[in-house]
């Protein structure tokens, strides 16, 4: 079975992988952001190797994010950037053929051992089956 995995960030995030720190997101060293690509790196390896990886990429900055909305008259309307009613945005995912939910499960818990500064924010991963077939949609 195909399941998404999802992790979420902020635009406070990627600007403390930057090096610039805010409130409750301390800023990132050349070392932290070493130790997450090696982390990220070997985990995309390992899936890869087991065959259970079929995609995985991170997502931009919400910075430069658009969003496409109906609007009046059939027209849409376009908007640019981060917003402020919005905390955290998707970052990155994997898209997975795992046996199982359990297996997944145990890959997510791996995920959230990504190495980062101490008090960063911690995210939750979130788990989607991918439907398959013509299973309904939105």
């Amino acid at each position: 079975m195909k399941y998404m995995l999802m992790i979420q960030a902020s635009q406070a995030d990627y600007e403390a992988m930057r090096g610039k720190a805010s409130q409750g997101v301390p800023a990132w060293g050349e070392k932290d952001l070493q130790a997450m690509y090696a982390f990220m790196e070997q985990l995309n390896n390992d899936l890869a190797e087991t065959g259970e990886m079929i995609d995985g990429q991170g997502l931009a900055e919400p910075a430069q994010t658009r969003t496409v909305s109906p609007g009046g008259e059939g027209r849409p309307v376009i908007s640019d950037g981060p917003y402020g009613e919005t905390k955290e945005l998707l970052c990155g995912y994997w898209v997975l053929d795992c046996p199982n939910l359990d297996r997944v499960t145990e890959i997510a818990e791996r995920i959230l051992q990504c190495p980062a500064p101490e008090g960063s924010p911690a995210y939750p991963v979130v788990i989607r089956p991918v439907m398959e077939g013509g299973g309904d949609v939105c």
